[in-house]
């Protein structure tokens, strides 16, 4: 398959962000939600932020409490050679030793959602402060990966939001993006990867979510059901991990990607997937049009992987990941999260995508 990455990549990196504290570092600008919005492309950025710490022996981390009614930023600080029972080998969180399986403590760094836009598609300029902070109640621990599912003339906003009991699902909606309103959480947590189709199917919204099993079972893709875009249900098993194949690429999770599309031969649907190495790639589906539990035809082989310096190494290396993609007129616009610290841009023509399916 031919893929034509953005000559002009990465097209943003943590340094085309401004820290929204002068005690804050930007460690990625990634995994943005795709809109079209009055002549311009909206990518509706996540960008992590963590504390300037100096002292090697000391991790810092930001998280957002309710003090006196208002929420604010706390700083925790933890001394590694105080701390015996905590593991700071990973860079994105602090975990707890016990035994086989550790459990988060905390993340290192905290996410919000921020706005940059373009008239080319190419070159974007980000804002200068976030759009959207989180909130103690929702995501005192960050906001994360969003998805711009577009509805008349409303944009719907779901993301990750993140806190001490878990991972779970919100949803904003704006018209302006400048002004949103909140709508709180849709999808308890273990709950990610939501992305819900931009128009009523038989009468109902539907979305793709992603529990993750903390027993029996794995994190794969379900469909869901919503009269209203607040209350889902109807739940439905929609695909599973590959694990026939000990080396195959979409083995160890599978979930999100870009909000589905529609064409004459039903919705299509980019997907991510990684391996057991944490190696995440794209794919795509090809689903009915009057019932998207159906799956008409899938991609066999990624899309998209990782083979270029900028998508191997980074913040955390060997990641394409995409919230968001446009249809232009023949050609799939993908614009994917590298290596969780940077935005790219690649274009796949449509009719490649169909004659790789099976």
């Amino acid at each position: 398959m031919k893929v034509e990455r953005c000559l002009e990549n990465p097209l943003l990196v943590p340094a085309d962000v401004k820290p929204s504290r002068p005690d804050f570092k930007v460690d990625g600008i990634f995994n943005c939600g795709v809109a079209k919005y009055k002549g311009e492309i909206i990518l509706l950025c996540r960008v992590a932020e963590s504390v300037i710490c100096e002292n090697e022996d000391e991790v810092k981390i930001p998280v957002v409490i309710k003090k006196d009614g208002k929420d604010v930023l706390d700083i925790i600080t933890y001394h590694k050679k105080e701390c015996p029972e905590l593991d700071f080998s990973d860079s994105r969180h602090v975990d707890r030793k016990s035994g086989k399986k550790s459990k988060v403590v905390n993340l290192t760094s905290l996410s919000h959602l921020r706005v940059a836009r373009s008239t080319d598609g190419v070159h974007f300029t980000v804002e200068e402060s976030p759009s959207i902070l989180p909130i103690s109640e929702e995501e005192s621990w960050g906001m994360e990966d969003p998805r711009i599912t577009q509805i008349g003339d409303v944009y719907y906003i779901n993301y990750t939001s993140v806190t001490e009991n878990g991972a779970g699902t919100s949803l904003i909606s704006t018209k302006d993006f400048q002004t949103y309103e909140r709508h709180g959480i849709i999808f308890a947590p273990e709950n990610k990867d939501v992305t819900i189709f931009p128009e009523k199917i038989d009468g109902q919204y539907v979305a793709f979510n992603r529990p993750v099993p903390g027993g029996i079972g794995n994190p794969e893709m379900w469909i869901a059901k919503s009269p209203d875009l607040i209350h889902w249900g109807e739940q439905k098993h929609f695909c599973g991990l590959s694990n026939e194949d000990e080396n195959g690429w979409d083995n160890g999770r599978i979930g999100g990607g870009a909000v589905p599309f529609k064409t004459e031969k039903g919705w299509v649907k980019i997907y991510h997937a990684a391996d057991k190495n944490d190696r995440y790639c794209l794919g795509a589906f090809l689903l009915d049009a009057d019932d998207p539990s159906k799956v008409l035809a899938k991609t066999a082989e990624p899309i998209l992987q990782p083979e270029t310096d900028y998508e191997k190494k980074g913040f955390f290396g060997n990641v394409v990941f995409t919230c968001g993609c446009l249809l232009k007129e023949d050609t799939v616009i993908i614009y994917y999260g590298a290596a969780d610290d940077k935005i790219c841009r690649v274009d796949i023509r449509l009719e490649d995508i169909f004659n790789a399916m099976k």
